[in-house]
């Protein structure tokens, strides 16, 4: 058995006490927050704007909680698996975490396969945005909650997935954009 790390320890914790059903508070239908973040894929940094994403299609947006760590990894392995399928219905896909610029260029590489880009958010402003943060109440946010949203390209949120695990998320962004696609045939 592989020794767990301390950090990862208490990020297990933290999600078993204080984890709620209803982490998202933005809803299908809701406009979503525009933003721009510095961004990595492949190891190679870059601006990512939500708006000139949209332009090419439906965005996967999904927060995660730490890179590098258990659940965070298989969920970058398991969306850089389907970034064809993603693809092939028009979509892109972002993780986002409060992870700085120098962790996502690596994450990106390593975990994310070098198959789509990570943003970096350690100031909280895109998760807070989308009510993402995850925070002990009277404290200050420590990390995203783990919570995905599909986005229009007309800037509507189409689905909003909240789950501590990673397979869902996948799942049902993928049925989401297949859907979008086959309503929005060329």
């Amino acid at each position: 058995m592989r020794p767990v790390k301390p950090s990862t320890l208490m990020l297990s914790l933290a999600f078993g006490l204080f984890a709620t059903a209803a982490m998202a508070a933005l809803k299908p239908g809701d406009a979503a927050p525009d933003f721009t973040v510095e961004a990595a894929k492949g190891g190679e940094e870059f601006t990512f704007s939500l708006a000139d994403a949209l332009k090419k299609g439906p965005v996967v947006l999904y927060f995660y909680p730490k890179s590098f760590t258990s659940v965070c990894t298989v969920e970058a392995h398991d969306f850089a698996e389907n970034t064809d399928n993603f693809a092939a219905a028009g979509a892109s896909v972002i993780g986002l975490s409060s992870d700085n610029i120098d962790t996502q260029r690596e994450f990106s590489s390593k975990e994310c396969r070098d198959k789509f880009p990570v943003g970096a958010d350690p100031g909280f402003s895109v998760i807070n945005a989308y009510d993402a943060a995850f925070a002990i109440p009277g404290a200050p946010p420590v990390f995203a909650h783990r919570i995905s949203y599909v986005i229009s390209p007309d800037g509507k949120i189409l689905s909003v997935t909240a789950d501590s695990g990673a397979e869902k998320h996948i799942e049902n962004a993928l049925a989401v954009v297949r859907k979008w696609r086959e309503e929005h045939k060329p």
